[in-house]
């Protein structure tokens, strides 16, 4: 699996994080592979060059193919990733608040929800896909998504101090408390919630759960040899029971179920992810 994440141009950086290119070729005796895909903490904005992967709730339900060009809204649930024979994608992960920016719509509406982009942006995303499946290499596209996103940036919903307050609480993994972050958005800590609801898609608190979970998910990724003790000092977790409580909430399982899972697939899909 070969990711590259680039800074995104000077005039994305407040509201884009980072923009990465994805290519996946399965081993010779994998045409196909299912891979779990819990909840991180970005709206995202993400692009298939050739065929989109599947997904799935229950590994044992059907798989709906997903759009060419999807956006990915709040996520609070697991999901199962099929992919067949190769996967060439670009993938955008916005800033806190940076999606309903973008677009306008209360996040609280997407909450473990997607969107075709086709259905928002109209015909401009067939051509950018068109575009897209004929590339030689995965950077070209970057520069076709960027210079996209370079248009949606003139008109932009207003900045807030709470974005910014966000921001800081995506780089702490969630470690700031409420009190201190509604105090950076300028907000008291009913509006403060109220504002996160619509442009984070849930209560302040749940993301901070969210961050710290897919802290230590990345890690287990990571480093498949690190102890789940160390695991869960290193995200900020109080003990290990927090910590499994939060799997069977965010992954729908334990973590030694998820460990055994991850097994069974050679793809880690989130390791990668950077904030």
């Amino acid at each position: 699996m070969d990711v590259k994440i680039y800074v995104p141009h000077l005039a994305l950086q407040e509201y884009v994080l980072t923009i990465s290119t994805v290519h996946v070729k399965l081993p010779e005796n994998h045409c196909e592979v299912v891979t779990p895909y819990p909840p991180t903490p970005f709206q995202s904005l993400i692009f298939y060059c050739n065929d989109p992967v599947a997904m799935g709730r229950d590994l044992q339900t059907k798989f709906d193919k997903q759009p060419s060009i999807v956006l990915i809204g709040p996520q609070y649930s697991r999901v199962n990733i099929r992919v067949s024979n190769q996967l060439r994608a670009i993938r955008v992960d916005f800033l806190p608040g940076g999606m309903y920016r973008m677009l306008g719509i209360p996040m609280i509406d997407l909450l473990d929800a997607g969107l075709d982009a086709q259905d928002v942006f109209g015909s401009e995303m067939r051509i950018i896909h068109e575009q897209l499946c004929n590339l030689s290499e995965l950077e070209e596209g970057k520069n076709i998504v960027e210079k996209f996103l370079l248009k949606q940036a003139t008109a932009l919903k207003t900045r807030l101090p709470f974005d910014a307050a966000m921001r800081i609480l995506l780089s702490t993994d969630g470690r700031l408390s409420m009190e201190k972050t509604a105090s950076l958005s300028c907000l008291s800590l009913r509006q403060f919630e109220r504002t996160c609801k619509e442009r984070i898609g849930m209560n302040p608190k749940m993301y901070a759960r969210i961050l710290r979970f897919s802290r230590a998910y990345r890690l287990r990724e990571a480093f498949p040899h690190m102890s789940w003790i160390k695991i869960a000092y290193e995200a900020g977790y109080y003990d290990q029971m927090h910590m499994i409580r939060d799997f069977k909430v965010f992954a729908g399982v334990n973590p030694s179920i998820i460990e055994q899972q991850l097994l069974l697939t050679p793809l880690r899909m989130q390791k990668d992810l950077r904030w």
